[in-house]
């Protein structure tokens, strides 16, 4: 049990890991373009050219009416994808995984409420009266695969009881996000359309309820739920988290019919000598029939929401994230001063990112064990815990999502902050990113067996 529990652990952060990398790519790729004096003009085009899935008059991916640009589609379509990725993550996180414990879980979601409420403190410190203060969710988030790319870089010297801490910490980010995107930035509500959206989802709930294994049901019914979120004035990227909540988390098969499937059709095989078996030739109708059945029992054990998960990691971690990344880390320096960034929302975003995540992390982190409420992460201590809390800074993702949802509203007051607000979420980023690398390096014993990584928690 431990072994498959830790292999399940390794996969999911090495996902995450490999993922961080190609945002960082993409990350520099967007800085390095937009201020190429040559490039600069076709990266501002670019993302406002229309896009259409249309049949007749009707176009899914319209708002109110109008085709959306490029841009538009990746923050409101793309991303939907990515939180309804988060939605099956933190469904399976509840059910079976870091989250189906209370006292396992308690530790990170303790440190991650603090976490989030410590940065928006903060902010409104620093902004208060100021006309950026609707952008203090900015630095309450904590990018997971940013966070855990960086974590990669240390190797195998990283307990994976940290790495979990981390991980789990950042799930409960994600969902005060979502809360937040939720409660504050959804606007000119359609009732009408948000009650049609209600009885879909009410359809997906009823056929994850009884069963219903088919995909296509969930996301063609999730399309259009999708479609009403976003032209009743409900953020679309709360449609993939409700949408991710319908799906069945129970499998058709139990593993033991499973594997008495397998051994039932194995034995089509089994009676024909090593020479034909070792041949390559074609199969005939009975092996056919009996790997086809096989293959169908295949499906049959795995549940669709660890199927959907499992498909939708590596469209999400290399694709997804890195183009929302490139489409909205491109800050043209040409327009910002070297002063902007001691000052206005750059600095209350930096002190939030990397200043308040540390503090609210770590003090509620060691609230929590003083308390004897939840016991610390198996095989570390306080100086790595104070690391991770560093390396939480690491906003990123999120934070750009909310930064564009607070400026970039076409109020010709707010929009000029979208640049400084950016700017402060990459140098954020990048201090916590690096402080948390630096402590961690010299705080991590110089290698770390695989034997000390057997137990996640105690």
């Amino acid at each position: 049990m431990a072994n498959t529990l830790l292999y399940t652990a390794r996969k999911t952060l090495r996902n995450y890991a490999n993922g961080g990398n190609v945002l960082i790519f993409a990350t520099v790729l967007a800085l390095l373009v937009v201020n190429l004096p040559f490039l600069h003009n076709f990266y501002n085009s670019l993302w406002t050219h229309e896009i259409a899935l249309q049949v007749g008059k009707f176009n899914l991916f319209s708002h109110h009416g109008h085709p959306m640009s490029i841009m538009a589609f990746i923050n409101d379509a793309l991303m939907a994808v990515f939180f309804f990725s988060i939605g099956l993550e933190i469904k399976r996180e509840i059910l079976v995984g870091e989250l189906s414990s209370f006292r396992q879980a308690l530790l990170p979601i303790v440190a991650a409420i603090g976490g989030m409420g410590m940065p928006v403190l903060i902010f409104f410190i620093i902004g208060h009266g100021s006309d950026y203060i609707g952008g203090a969710a900015i630095p309450m988030a904590t990018d997971i695969a940013f966070s855990l790319g960086i974590l990669s870089m240390l190797g195998s010297r990283v307990p994976v009881s940290l790495k979990i801490f981390l991980t789990t910490l950042a799930v409960v980010d994600d969902i005060g996000g979502i809360l937040v995107i939720a409660i504050f930035y959804s606007t000119h509500i359609n009732f009408w359309m948000l009650l049609i959206a209600a009885g879909l989802l009410a359809i997906l709930a009823c056929g994850g309820k009884f069963g219903i294994q088919s995909k296509l049901f969930y996301l063609g019914i999730g399309a259009f739920v999708w479609f009403l979120f976003l032209n009743a004035g409900i953020h679309p990227t709360i449609a993939g988290v409700l949408i991710a909540f319908c799906v069945p988390a129970r499998p058709i098969y139990a593993p033991k019919k499973y594997i008495k499937t397998i051994r039932e059709n194995i034995r089509h095989f089994a009676q024909e000598d090593d020479e034909i078996l070792s041949s390559k030739t074609i199969l005939n109708k009975d092996q056919l029939n009996s790997l086809k059945e096989i293959e169908s029992a295949s499906d049959k054990v795995i549940s669709p929401l660890q199927d959907m998960e499992d498909s939708l990691h590596p469209v999400v971690n290399y694709l997804i994230v890195p183009l929302f990344a490139f489409a909205n880390a491109g800050i043209y320096f040409g327009d910002l001063e070297f002063s902007s960034l001691f000052g206005g929302v750059s600095i209350a975003i930096i002190a939030g990112l990397v200043l308040g995540k540390f503090l609210g992390v770590l003090l509620f982190s060691w609230l929590t064990v003083k308390l004897r409420w939840a016991p610390m992460p198996e095989g570390c201590n306080w100086k790595q815990v104070a690391s991770v809390a560093l390396l939480a800074g690491i906003g990123f993702t999120v934070s750009l999502f909310i930064a564009n949802l607070s400026f970039d509203t076409g109020d010709p007051i707010l929009s000029p902050l979208l640049d400084n607000a950016k700017l402060g979420i990459l140098v954020g980023s990048l201090l916590a990113g690096f402080g948390g690398w630096l402590a961690l390096h010299f705080t991590l014993p110089k290698s770390h067996s695989l034997k000390d990584n057997a137990t996640i928690y105690k």
